[in-house]
Parts: C-alpha cells; sequence; structure tokens
C-alpha cells in the first residue's frame, strides 16, 4: 500500500502537466488570427446578394457545360488522341510554326497576285510539304469520317 502512492501522485503530476500542455497563442499568432477575421468580415459585407446570385447561377452554368463535357464520347476521345507524345510534339510544332508565319507575314510586302506568284510560292518546298500535310489529313480525316458513318456510331 505505501509503494501504490508514489505512483498515483505521479500519475496526478502527469494529469497535471498533459492538462497545461496546451500551448498559448503567442501575439503573432493572435495578430494573424485577428487578419484573418477581418478579411472575412470586409469580404462578407462585400457581398450582396446580386453577386452571391451571379455566383452560384455561374457555378450552377459551370457544372452543367462540365457535365457536358465529360458526357461528350468525341471531346473524351479527342483528349485521348492529344495525350499521345506524337500528337504533342505536332501541336508544339504547329504552335511553334504559326508563331514564325506570323512573325514573318509582318515584315514581307503583300503578295502582289498573278499567275508568276502563284508559281513563285508553289514551287517552294515548304508549300509542297504544307500541301502534303494538308492531303494527308484530308485522306486520314475522310477515312475516319466515313468508318464511323459505316459503323453508325
Amino acid at each position: 500500500m505505501a509503494n501504490e502512492k508514489p505512483q498515483v501522485s505521479a500519475m496526478v503530476n502527469e494529469a497535471d502537466e498533459t492538462s497545461q500542455g496546451v500551448p498559448a497563442l503567442d501575439e503573432a499568432a493572435v495578430n494573424d488570427l485577428v487578419e484573418i477575421i477581418h478579411f472575412l468580415g470586409s469580404a462578407k459585407d462585400a457581398m450582396s446578394d446580386d453577386m452571391v446570385t451571379r455566383i452560384a447561377h455561374t457555378a450552377s452554368e459551370s457544372m452543367a457545360m462540365l457535365d457536358r463535357l465529360l458526357r461528350n464520347e468525341g471531346l473524351r476521345r479527342l483528349l485521348q488522341v492529344l495525350d499521345r507524345p506524337e500528337s504533342q510534339f505536332l501541336l508544339v510544332s504547329l504552335a511553334d510554326a504559326i508563331g514564325k508565319m506570323s512573325r514573318e507575314l509582318a515584315t514581307i510586302p503583300p503578295a502582289e497576285g498573278g499567275i508568276s506568284g502563284i508559281w513563285r510560292v508553289a514551287r517552294e518546298p515548304g508549300t509542297q510539304e504544307g500541301l502534303r500535310a494538308l492531303s494527308m489529313l484530308g485522306k486520314y480525316w475522310n477515312e475516319a469520317l466515313r468508318d464511323l458513318h459505316r459503323q453508325g456510331s
């Protein structure tokens, strides 16, 4: 029995230490909390009923649009194709080409027109490659479109 008193006393001391273990907030933490409360109060005061209605309407429309996008099989298929490395290379090169084209068009004089101008442009290797790329796109696009219609999808 004499041995039990020191154990009980130690347990009471531990309980006192844990109840006092809640850290006190220092002045910087209190100031930060006060600033957050002022910010939230200002935001609440700034929100009129009309603003809340518009925000709710925008959120509702956004959810409806997201739902439509997620149900769109064509868009999902496009996103899958765009995720492939070769598609990303194509998009990056297309973006670079559009940038270069824009800068070059801004610096060269307008086309004069006529058969000789068309002949000059047609003789450039870039023109032939561009026509080849568009021709291939048309070929594969046409095949894919016909296949979809045959399948009834």
